[in-house]
């Protein structure tokens, strides 16, 4: 796969996080190569250029003598690797990487093309730094975590490779590279930009799309174990209102319902009216969730193919301007977007799970087992769900409306993109594992209306699910039964047992 700087699809970033190895896009070297031979003109030139001959910071007044210049950028490097916390995944520190490769690749941020070339190295070598998860705030750029990455290029901290961890210096070499030596600009373009908050939310928006997807399925097999109705999903109702996303997941439920005997055996006389809200207003909710995922997407592609540095130096004119692209409020903006997305995501499915345990609202069993009071059926499973909700409305509070001064007040607004991606891992599992419940329960809802067939995508997933959980009968230790759902919802699984469903980039 060639990667062309500034052109980047968003499959093609799916890929990358994914493992997929790339190439960078050859056309690219020429301005590489202008914006290095203009940073050195720069510097010929003496006058005080930030960043390249100054201070960073509230130090930018500082002037660096031409002698000091390497040592600049490798003291920036050195001060700003001051992060704290648990290590970053490395399939995001990856995605990240890439990221900052076609940022610098751009030829817009003065590094030497052999700072390209060790990237690529590194990533085609399985190489991913050791980089603590806290401590930007999303401007002046993911400083910290930046530092740390390029602290393993000069050789400093820890690098890891085919699993294990070794000193950043000894792993360079064993994969036959050599630290990288910093010229003017280099350190800071490298730890400059918004790379780790935009690894970040692309990585929970590529989750929060599989859950989408596979909250219409699960919600599909909890309206068949209801005897819901698919009135709700017809097209004319969503036709009149408008939205582009709840068109397209009304249309995709519809489907999905098509050749149902469940559906035929209560089409006709059925005293109810309306069903609930969990289950009629889902393409509304769904829908909903879709539109936001989009424009949570588009804003992240943007970002992703842009660049994130200051200075930017353009080379046809020998000038470093210094500006405000590393502040990352668009980020932010999109990862509360995507934290929204979520909340929804799982707050409908537990209303569907809670929903089918209750007597009174689904028709079923109590609980969903044979024999309530003896057993206890899906009583917890639901609990669970709806402490892991509970725990997500607790988590989406917007990060990108708090601000808190840094650097002396002269970077005295910042986004906090930085912590308010990073949670979105946490809460796309918290869903992961509501809609493994859900899958549990409406699942054993639809073996309550033995003798009838549900279409054919239900009955795929009542057989994926049924290949490694039995039917609960009676009480049994219900964990593994619940690891087993939440997996199948977590490696696409579950997704797989449809076709054609609504995604981030629209049909």
């Amino acid at each position: 796969m060639i990667l062309t700087p500034a052109c980047v699809s968003y499959d093609q970033w799916r890929a990358v996080y994914e493992g997929a190895a790339f190439t960078l896009d050859p056309a690219c070297r020429a301005g590489i190569e202008e914006s290095a031979a203009a940073v050195a003109r720069i510097v010929a030139r003496g006058a005080p250029v930030y960043g390249i001959n100054t201070g960073f910071g509230k130090l930018a007044t500082v002037r660096i003598e031409a002698h000091d210049l390497a040592t600049l950028q490798r003291n920036i490097v050195l001060s700003h690797a001051a992060g704290v916390g648990d290590p970053m995944p490395a399939d995001v520190v990856r995605l990240m990487m890439a990221l900052k490769l076609m940022s610098l690749a751009q030829g817009v941020s003065g590094v030497k093309p052999a700072t390209i070339a060790l990237l690529e190295a590194m990533l085609e070598h399985g190489m991913t730094p050791v980089i603590p998860s806290q401590g930007s705030v999303g401007a002046s750029g993911d400083l910290a975590p930046l530092s740390h990455l390029a602290a393993a290029m000069i050789g400093i901290g820890e690098i890891v490779r085919n699993g294990v961890a070794k000193p950043a210096a000894e792993a360079l070499v064993d994969a036959g590279l050599a630290p990288l030596e910093l010229g003017p600009k280099e350190g800071l373009a490298l730890l400059n930009g918004t790379q780790f908050s935009c690894a970040y939310a692309l990585a929970a928006l590529f989750s929060a799309e599989r859950l989408y997807r596979s909250a219409l399925l699960t919600g599909v097999v909890a309206t068949e174990a209801a005897k819901g109705s698919d009135a709700p999903f017809d097209p004319r109702i969503h036709t009149a209102r408008g939205h582009a996303g709840q068109i397209e997941t009304a249309a995709a439920l519809g489907r999905m319902m098509e050749g149902s005997a469940i559906r035929a055996s209560h089409r006709e006389g059925d005293e109810r009216v309306q069903d609930p809200y969990c289950l009629r207003c889902q393409p509304q909710v769904m829908g909903a969730v879709l539109d936001l995922l989009r424009q949570a997407g588009a804003t992240l592609l943007i970002e992703a193919n842009g660049v994130s540095d200051n200075p930017l130096v353009f080379a046809e004119t020998d000038e470093a301007l210094s500006g405000g692209n590393f502040h990352a409020e668009p980020v932010a903006f999109a990862a509360d977007m995507i934290a929204l997305a979520l909340c929804e995501i799982g707050s409908l499915s537990e209303r569907r799970v809670a929903m089918l345990v209750d007597p009174a609202l689904s028709g079923l069993p109590a609980f969903l087992t044979p024999r309530p009071g003896l057993n206890s059926g899906f009583m917890i499973p639901q609990v669970t769900a709806a402490a892991l909700v509970s725990e997500n409305k607790q988590k989406a509070y917007p990060a990108s409306v708090d601000s808190i001064p840094t650097s002396a007040n002269q970077e005295d607004h910042v986004s906090m993109a930085a912590h308010g991606a990073r949670r979105l891992i946490g809460m796309a599992a918290n869903v992961e594992a509501v809609l493994g419940i859900e899958l549990l329960t409406a699942c054993q809802g639809c073996d309550f209306h033995a003798g009838l067939t549900s279409s054919t995508v239900v009955e795929r997933v009542r057989a994926l699910l049924r290949a490694d959980v039995p039917t609960l009968e009676d009480d049994r230790y219900i964990a593994p039964d619940m690891a087993a759902a939440i997996a199948m919802v977590a490696d696409g699984r579950l997704v797989a047992c449809a076709d054609a469903l609504p995604g981030i980039v629209a049909a």
